[in-house]
């Protein structure tokens, strides 16, 4: 992807991060409930995610694919941090609708 002029919106964002895919579970980041949060000011993307677990093997490389996603989005220059929380915990209930579907799991 070519560098954009101007910051990405919010929804840009995430629409760019639902292709970013857990491989162990093959759910993208998003529907899975890992973003917690995303930041936009004029230089500086912030993006707060976690794993499902602090011993998650594939964290390294979902957060090189979160980087690597973003750095492909925003303006030359644009300061990107990667925040990963542990607080609040994740648990199944974050997942989207799509998310549970995938698993075969009831409405939480």
């Amino acid at each position: 992807m070519s560098q954009q002029s101007e910051m990405p919106s919010r929804e840009t964002i995430l629409n760019l991060l639902h292709n970013v895919i857990d491989p162990e579970v093959g759910v993208n980041i998003v529907d899975l409930g890992l973003v917690y949060g995303v930041e936009i000011s004029d230089n500086k993307l912030r993006i707060d995610l976690t794993m499902t677990t602090p011993a998650c093997p594939m964290g390294d490389m979902i957060l090189d694919d979160v980087r690597r996603a973003l750095t492909g989005l925003a303006p030359e220059g644009t300061e990107i941090d990667i925040n990963l929380v542990w607080e609040p915990p994740w648990g199944p209930d974050k997942m989207s609708k799509n998310a549970r579907d995938h698993f075969g799991w009831e409405q939480m």
